[in-house]
C-alpha cells in the first residue's frame, strides 16, 4: 500500500502555512500554490489504484461527456435558432437535442460511478485504519494526544461517509466535467470571436475559479487546526447526551454546568473560525468578483458591439452572437465554489491526511516489524523481568529497576498501595508496552524478539477495567477465544465454575441473551456479575490454550460471599498455568505460591503468606490494616493466616 507518512508531513505544512500570517511575496505564494496542487494531486493518484483503473476511467470518460455536452447544446441551439427563424430544418437542433438529452442520462451515471469509487477507496481505507490501529499501532502510540486528534478528525469523516479520502479522489474526478466544459467555451469563442477572446474568457475563469478555490482551501486548513477544540466539544456532547454518565449528571445536577461548559467550549473554537472565514471571504472574495464581473461585462460589450456593427473582424455571421454570448457565461460559471468536488477535496484529503499522520506518528513508538521478529515459544522454564524501568512521560518513572521472576506453572500475587504500578507491570508482561530500561525475558529471550501476536495469543488477561460488550453472553465469554466461540459446553462449564449457573439458568435467551437493556429481550447485569463473567471469559481462554493468566483485582466488585467463593476455588482456578493475580485484599492473594510486593517501583518484599506476615515489612503492616477491621488488632497476625478473610 502507498505510504501515507509523506502526504501527513505535507499537509501539516499546508496548514500552518495557511493559518500563518502572510510573510512572503507574490512569487512565493504562487510557488507554493503550485507545491500544494502538486501534492494534492499526488494524493488522489496515491488514492486511486484502491478503486480499480477500469472504474476510474469509466468514471472519467462519463465525467468528459457530461463536460461537452453542454457546450454542444451551445452550438448546436446556436447553429439551428437562424434556420428555425428563415423556417428551415437543421443538424443543429438534433444536435443540440441529442446533447440534452445525453447530459440527462449521464446525470444518473456519473452518480453511480463516482459513489462507486468513494465506496472502494473508503473501503480500503478503513480496513487499512482498523488494521493499523489494533496490529500495528503500539498502546504508547495510540495515548498520545496528537494521534487522538487525528483519529478523531478521521472517525468524523467515516462516521457520515461523506467527507472522506473516496469523496476526495470523486471530487477531483467531477472536475473533468467542469474543464472539459471550460476548453469547450473557450474553444467557441476563439470559433465565433477570435483567439484574443477565448484567451480573455479562459483567463477570467481561470482567475475568478483559484480565488474562490484559494480562499476555500485556507478556510478548510484553519477548520483542521480546530481538531483539539472540536474533540473536546464532542467529548462534552457524548457525556451529556449518552447512558454512561447519565445517573451522575442527574444526582449531582451537572446538566447546567455541562449545557454552560459546552457553550464556552463550541464559542472557543468557533469565533476564531468565524472570524479567519470573514478575513478570507471578506476583500480577497470582493476582489476576485470585481474581476470577473467586469471580465465578462467586457466580454458582452465586445458581441453586442460585434454584432451591431455586423462584423467582427473575420466574418462575423448571426449565429456566432448567440454561441457566443453562451461561451461567455459558461467562462462566467466556472468561476464560482464547485459544490460536487471543493468541499470533497479539501476535508477529504483532510481526512487522508489526519490517517497518514496517526500513522506516522504512531510509527515513532514502535519497535521492529511483526515480520521481523520469531514466534513466540511457550514459557518452559520462567518470565523474568530484569532491572526493568517504564514511564509514561520523561522523568516520571513508574517502574525503576524493577526484579521479578515467575516461574511457569506456578501463582504468583503482586500487591502495592495504589499507583505503584501493577497495571502497568501487567501490560509490560503481556508486551503491550515495551520496557524504557531493561527487559521482559521469556526463558532467556528478551520479549521484544518475539512477535507480540503470537505471545499475547498466548495470554488469559482480565484488567481491572474489563470491558462490558453489549453482545450476548455467549459472545461476552467467548471474546477470551473467539476462534471457538461455538463451544458452548465450555462456555456453560466457566460460567458455573465461577458461579454463574444460577444466572444461566434464569435467561429466557440462555447463552444468547444480550447483555444491554438497549437490545430487544435484553438483560443488565449487576457489577459483581459482569466481574464473574470477565473471570469466565479469562477462564475461557486457558480453556483454549492461553499458556499465562493475569487477574487484575479479580474481586473488586465481588460482595463478602462471591469473594470467599473465589478465595476458596482460587488454587483449581490457577491449577496448571503461570497466573499472576492483582489484588488489595489478602483472602484472594495468600495461597499464591508467591506474593511479591512492589514499591517505589520496584519489588520491596518476596515470599509466601507466612514468610511476609513473619517479617515486619510493609505486606505485614498492610495486613494488620485490613485485620483491624475484623476486630483481630493487637493480635499475632500470624495467627490468622488461615482464619481472616477480608
Amino acid at each position: 500500500m502507498t505510504a501515507l507518512a509523506g502526504p501527513a508531513a505535507e499537509g501539516e505544512e499546508t496548514a500552518d502555512a495557511a493559518t500563518a500570517p502572510a510573510r512572503r511575496g507574490p512569487a512565493d505564494a504562487v510557488a507554493e500554490r503550485l507545491r500544494r496542487r502538486r501534492r494534492s494531486a499526488a494524493q488522489l493518484f496515491a488514492l486511486m489504484p484502491y478503486a480499480g483503473a477500469p472504474l476510474i476511467l469509466g468514471t472519467v470518460l462519463a465525467h468528459v461527456l457530461a463536460g461537452a455536452a453542454p457546450v454542444t447544446f451551445v452550438v448546436g441551439s446556436g447553429t439551428a435558432l437562424p434556420e428555425a427563424v428563415a423556417g428551415r430544418a437543421s443538424w443543429g437542433l438534433w444536435l443540440a437535442a441529442g446533447a440534452f438529452l445525453l447530459q440527462q442520462a449521464l446525470a444518473p451515471v456519473q452518480l453511480v460511478l463516482s459513489r462507486e469509487v468513494a465506496r472502494r477507496i473508503d473501503a480500503a481505507c478503513v480496513t487499512r485504519l482498523t488494521r493499523f490501529a489494533l496490529h500495528d499501532a503500539t498502546l504508547a502510540g495510540l495515548e498520545r494526544p496528537e494521534v487522538a486528534d487525528r483519529l478523531n478528525e478521521v472517525d468524523e469523516a467515516f462516521e457520515q461517509w461523506v467527507l472522506t479520502p473516496g469523496a476526495a479522489v470523486e471530487g477531483g474526478l467531477a472536475l473533468t466535467a467542469r474543464y472539459t466544459q471550460l476548453v469547450g467555451a473557450t474553444g467557441v469563442l476563439a470559433w465565433a470571436m477570435g483567439p484574443w477572446a477565448a484567451v480573455a474568457g479562459a483567463l477570467v475563469a481561470l482567475v475568478a475559479r483559484t480565488g474562490h478555490a484559494e480562499a476555500f482551501h485556507h478556510f478548510g486548513a484553519a477548520f483542521h487546526a480546530t481538531q483539539p477544540m472540536r474533540r473536546r466539544v464532542a467529548y462534552i456532547r457524548d457525556l451529556a447526551t449518552g447512558t454512561r454518565a447519565a445517573k451522575e449528571i442527574r444526582s449531582l445536577g451537572l446538566l447546567g454546568w455541562l449545557d454552560a461548559r459546552f457553550h464556552a467550549e463550541t464559542r472557543a473554537y468557533l469565533d476564531p473560525l468565524w472570524a479567519r472565514r470573514r478575513r478570507i471571504y471578506g476583500p480577497p472574495f470582493l476582489a476576485y468578483t470585481a474581476v470577473a464581473l467586469a471580465g465578462l461585462a467586457v466580454a458582452l460589450l465586445v458581441i453586442a458591439h460585434a454584432g451591431g456593427t455586423g462584423s467582427a473582424g473575420h466574418g462575423w455571421r448571426p449565429a456566432e452572437a448567440g454561441m457566443a454570448v453562451q461561451a461567455v457565461v459558461l467562462c462566467g460559471r466556472f468561476g464560482v465554489m464547485f459544490p460536487e468536488s471543493d468541499i470533497k477535496l479539501v476535508f477529504g484529503r483532510g481526512a487522508w491526511e489526519a490517517l497518514g499522520g496517526f500513522e506516522r506518528i504512531v510509527r515513532e513508538t514502535a519497535g521492529p516489524a511483526t515480520g521481523e521478529r520469531r514466534p513466540a515459544p511457550a514459557p518452559a522454564d520462567a518470565i523474568t523481568f530484569e532491572g526493568v524501568g517504564f514511564g509514561y512521560r520523561p522523568g516520571a518513572p513508574v517502574l525503576d529497576g524493577l526484579d521479578l521472576t515467575l516461574p511457569v506453572g506456578t501463582s504468583t500475587a503482586l500487591i502495592g498501595v495504589n499507583g505503584a504500578g501493577k497495571t502497568t507491570l501487567v501490560k509490560l508482561l503481556a508486551g503491550i508496552y515495551t520496557p524504557d530500561t531493561g527487559a521482559v525475558r521469556v526463558d532467556g529471550t528478551d520479549l521484544r524478539e518475539l512477535d507480540p501476536d503470537s505471545w499475547q495469543r498466548g495470554f488469559a488477561v482480565t484488567f481491572q477495567d474489563f470491558l462490558r460488550y453489549e453482545l450476548s453472553l455467549r459472545d461476552n465469554v467467548a471474546m477470551g477465544a473467539v476462534a471457538h466461540r461455538g463451544d458452548d459446553e465450555g462456555i456453560t462449564h466457566e460460567l458455573r465454575r465461577v458461579g454463574l449457573g444460577d444466572l444461566l439458568d434464569a435467561l429466557p435467551g440462555g447463552l444468547d441473551t444480550p447483555l444491554t437493556r438497549s437490545l430487544p429481550g435484553g438483560r443488565e447485569l449487576s457489577g459483581g456479575q459482569w466481574q464473574r463473567i470477565a473471570l469466565a471469559r479469562a477462564l475461557f481462554a486457558v480453556r483454549h490454550g492461553a499458556r499465562v493468566l493475569v487477574l487484575d483485582e479479580p474481586t473488586a466488585q465481588l460482595d463478602a460471599r462471591g469473594e470467599a467463593e473465589f478465595y476458596d476455588t482460587f488454587l483449581d482456578l490457577t491449577r496448571g498455568v503461570t497466573s499472576l493475580v492483582i489484588s488489595h485484599r489478602f483472602s484472594s492473594v495468600r495461597k499464591a505460591d508467591q506474593i511479591v510486593v512492589l514499591d517505589g517501583g520496584r519489588v520491596t518484599e518476596a515470599g509466601t503468606h507466612d514468610e511476609l506476615v513473619r517479617r515486619d515489612g510493609r505486606y505485614r503492616r498492610m495486613f494488620e490494616v485490613q485485620a483491624r477491621r475484623f476486630g483481630l488488632a493487637g493480635q499475632d497476625p500470624a495467627r490468622h493466616t488461615r482464619e481472616v478473610s477480608p
